[in-house]
């Protein structure tokens, strides 16, 4: 699958990431991860605790995957709004979600602060504005849901955000405690903190086939081995549809710059998130070394070709989207790329449990929350390896109706 095209920005944070050596040997084990992007690392992290034994397999280099183009966002509210959550599933259920993405953040946060190599994780509030005058009564009904279940969020009128920012909208919602992550080194930090627990992990290793049975499972490499294991967890991104296609996945196309460093962000009130109603929608952050990096303008493609001849004018019409908001900040594109970008079409991650492949679980932590999902998705299928179930199973099941 061809995940992504153009100048990557993440690598250059960590220009000597460790490295690990592809499998060369049969092996078994208790635990069998497939994938060693944000999800399979934050797998790694939760069962590293624990005295299973288990194994991490990436056909790339650590990191390489879906993880390359992820910008990096860590927020809780995603682009299916709150209260279209509420008319889809129900309000106890949108809240649930809600209240485990919150938690993930907070999970993010402690994990950083103890790996071998920053993530350069930080707290940041987020701007939310109405991309439009009909879409004021939509910030509305999110407030109201927001503040109903307790979460920190208030409203800014068009003089308050015209007090703190260079340009002025409608309205905008406030909320605060989200944040932002590199997530390449994230991933890095959390697979040599559980190398060093004992997790084995092997690079340049394609799982070329399998042989599912009731008590145990064997995949097969490309160069010829085996592992056999009693339960897997298939965290390959956007690839996982490659081990098993589900109805309610959807694949476009996205696409994000990352300019020269700014010296001056006194315009830019404390540096928060920023994202609007439209969807698509432009979403913009900083980076720990002082770059700015503007995100979206998808296209509903999943084709490369289609996508890639795309990526020059979406480079330019993202740096344009910034200038209308920030005019004073004097930037150009150092980085730019197109990528493949995987959604749901009711708006909520899924996790997949198929009886025809037992002791399989396939984690999609499709929307633009992956790394906060894959966070929740881990407690999840953690206590489920290790208790028989979990509480929250039943939100991500791709059994729910769509």
């Amino acid at each position: 699958m061809d995940l992504h095209t153009g100048k990557m920005f993440w690598t250059t944070t960590l220009p000597s990431p460790p490295t690990y050596s592809s499998l060369q040997e049969d092996i078994t084990c208790d635990v069998l991860i497939i994938g060693a992007g944000s999800s399979g690392a934050q797998f790694s992290h939760f069962l590293s605790e624990t005295d299973l034994r288990v194994v991490v397999v990436d056909k790339r280099k650590v990191g390489h995957g879906s993880n390359l183009p992820n910008t990096g966002l860590i927020q809780y509210l995603g682009d299916k709004m709150f209260f279209e959550l509420v008319n889809t599933f129900g309000e106890e259920h949108a809240v649930r979600h809600f209240k485990l993405c919150e938690q993930a953040i907070c999970d993010i946060e402690a994990a950083s602060q103890n790996l071998p190599i920053s993530s350069d994780f930080i707290r940041r509030d987020s701007l939310y504005y109405a991309s439009c005058e009909d879409d004021i009564e939509k910030l509305e009904k999110e407030l109201y849901y927001l503040q109903k279940h307790g979460f920190k969020a208030v409203w800014l009128t068009e003089k308050q955000i015209g007090q703190k920012y260079p340009f002025q909208k409608r309205a905008a919602l406030y909320t605060y405690n989200d944040g932002e992550i590199n997530p390449y080194k994230f991933t890095h930090g959390l697979l040599k903190q559980a190398s060093n627990k004992g997790v084995k992990i092997y690079e340049d290793t394609e799982i070329t086939g399998q042989k599912l049975e009731k008590e145990k499972a064997t995949f097969f490499t490309k160069n010829g081995h085996s592992i056999t294991t009693k339960k897997v967890i298939i965290a390959a991104g956007y690839e996982g549809l490659e081990f098993k296609k589900d109805k309610n996945a959807t694949l476009s196309s996205s696409y994000a710059i990352v300019t020269t460093p700014v010296s001056d962000f006194s315009s830019w009130y404390k540096r928060t998130l920023i994202w609007e109603t439209a969807r698509p929608y432009i979403y913009i952050r900083t980076t720990a070394d002082n770059r700015v990096i503007i995100g979206g303008l998808d296209e509903d493609t999943d084709i490369a070709e289609e996508r890639d001849a795309k990526l020059i004018h979406k480079r330019d019409k993202l740096l344009k989207e910034f200038q209308k908001l920030f005019p004073n900040i004097d930037v150009k594109p150092e980085f730019y790329f197109g990528a493949l970008y995987g959604g749901t079409h009711d708006g909520l991650p899924m996790i997949g449990i198929y009886e025809e492949m037992p002791n399989c679980y396939f984690i999609y932590p499709y929307g633009d929350n992956g790394l906060v999902y894959s966070m929740v998705f881990s407690r999840i299928i953690r206590d489920v390896i290790i208790n028989g179930s979990s509480p929250n199973l039943d939100l991500y099941r791709q059994t729910r109706p769509i």
